[in-house]
């Protein structure tokens, strides 16, 4: 029987995982502790998607006040000579601990200039984080 684990069990597979184990061991020990739910293809999916959900918000949570600072050569208007990209964010994101996908970061254009910014980052649909970068001068 296919199932989908509800939490972390030992020597089976962590938290939403969807595992093959034996009928008897479901229906007698898995399914009545509430530790996995059978595996149709639509409440997998449910179950599946509310995890990615949860693992969104709570990463959302994590970069609430997150302010990053990227150095870049500029001249005296402080306009740079090259530009900071969502590739150079999620650079300076990892190297704080925050691993996010260079796509996730949401810019209209890359920045210029000199000076602080609030750069949106979203993580799922409907949820999203607002980070500070700060681009300053080496």
């Amino acid at each position: 029987m296919d199932v989908v684990l509800l939490e972390d069990v030992k020597g089976l597979g962590n938290k939403g995982s969807s595992v093959r184990v034996a009928d008897g061991y479901a229906r007698n020990y898995l399914l009545p502790r509430k530790m996995a739910i059978a595996a149709t293809s639509k409440r997998q999916r449910e179950i599946k998607d509310n995890l990615v959900l949860k693992g969104a918000q709570e990463q959302a949570a994590r970069l609430a006040g997150v302010q990053v600072t990227i150095s870049a050569p500029a001249n005296e208007e402080d306009t740079l000579f090259g530009s900071i990209t969502n590739a150079d964010i999620a650079e300076a994101l990892a190297k704080d601990g925050h691993r996010i996908d260079k796509h996730a970061i949401e810019m209209e254009d890359h920045l210029k200039k000199l000076g602080v910014y609030d750069v949106p980052v979203r993580l799922h649909a409907g949820v999203a984080a607002s980070i500070k970068v700060w681009v300053v001068r080496p």
